[in-house]
């Protein structure tokens, strides 16, 4: 957007309309005679300034005013580095989240894809906030630290595939990476975001330990519990369907301690639309900081206006010489 730093010098523009003008003197031709003989000189009234001479000059004056004022690009506004939001998610790439056991908008898909479309959404809106994210299955990997730009974020979670990081789920290992990225920072709200859909089964740090961990550092842990109660299973043969439970291996009891112990809440995502109202609580427990400050670059300009006032300025003060010696 262009702007005017100091827009009220403008007004200078109606200055050489203020000043009084001089008085016209007429000038007498006095008539010299040479010695030699030749023709007398005349000196004569001085020429009157040609209409483009005048148009030039005044071109000239314009863009100084112009300059004058400080014309600045701002750019898009830009959030601060600040202290005080910080959200670190920790999504679960085991083998589990594989199973189609979640419907969507009428269709069933499976835990992975649901998790993936829906925290991109949520990362999307959660604008002014620093977010991290942290994949996790056999162990635990920092895929992006955290930073005030979602969209990378939610790209690294878009090319995230099952079977990257293993089959297990080491939800120990994904609170402590958390905890030691919540360590480098002097003041923070230090908030986790844990989604899985099994128990902790691998890794270093068992879930005791874990949430030791948190607790010492402040992190707040909001757990999210992903899986269907009950799901429609029919054999190789096609004869025989049975229903079954795909969400046995979640357990619902470390999750809702890791979040009561913390200061958070435990979720429980048995569908798309669950998920949905999820993000949206969490909107709400966690909103988005609205007072944060914002940076918008300035480009100066000035230097435009400026340069064509000089060279109008020059090629006006030649062309006048030039009309009064012809």
């Amino acid at each position: 957007m262009l702007t005017l730093a100091w827009p009220y010098l403008l007004l200078a523009v109606i200055l050489p309309w203020l000043l009084p003008r001089p008085r016209q003197r007429q000038s007498a031709i006095t008539a010299l005679k040479l010695p030699w003989g030749q023709s007398p000189l005349h000196s004569s009234e001085r020429r009157p300034t040609p209409a483009w001479l005048k148009l030039v000059m005044l071109i000239a004056w314009l863009a100084l005013v112009a300059a004058c004022a400080r014309p600045q690009w701002l750019g898009e506004p830009v959030p601060l580095e600040r202290q005080g939001r910080d959200l670190m998610i920790a999504a679960d790439l085991s083998g589990s989240m594989q199973i189609q056991d979640m419907r969507y908008q009428g269709n069933m898909i499976d835990r992975f894809s649901m998790m993936q479309h829906l925290l991109g959404d949520f990362v999307r809106r959660r604008e002014g906030d620093r977010i991290g994210l942290i994949l996790f299955a056999d162990g635990a990997y920092l895929q992006a630290p955290l930073t005030f730009d979602r969209y990378t974020v939610k790209r690294y979670l878009d090319e995230a595939v099952l079977g990257l990081v293993g089959q297990q789920t080491a939800i120990g290992d994904a609170i402590a990476l958390a905890v030691k990225r919540f360590s480098q920072l002097q003041e923070s709200n230090k908030v986790l975001l844990l989604l899985t859909d099994g128990s902790n089964n691998a890794g270093q740090f068992n879930v005791d330990q874990a949430l030791q961990l948190a607790k010492n550092a402040g992190v707040k842990i909001y757990a999210i519990g992903i899986g269907a109660d009950s799901l429609k299973q029919t054999s190789w043969m096609g004869f025989d369907t049975r229903q079954v439970n795909p969400s046995r291996d979640l357990n619902e009891a470390v999750l809702q301690q890791l979040a009561n112990e913390t200061g958070g809440q435990y979720f429980r995502a048995r569908s798309g639309d669950n998920m949905e109202q999820i993000y949206a609580r969490l909107d709400q427990l966690e909103p988005v900081a609205r007072d944060e400050k914002r940076w918008r670059p300035k480009t100066e300009l000035y230097a435009w206006p400026l340069g064509l006032a000089l060279l109008l300025t020059t090629l006006g003060l030649m062309a006048s010489r030039r009309v009064q010696r012809d």
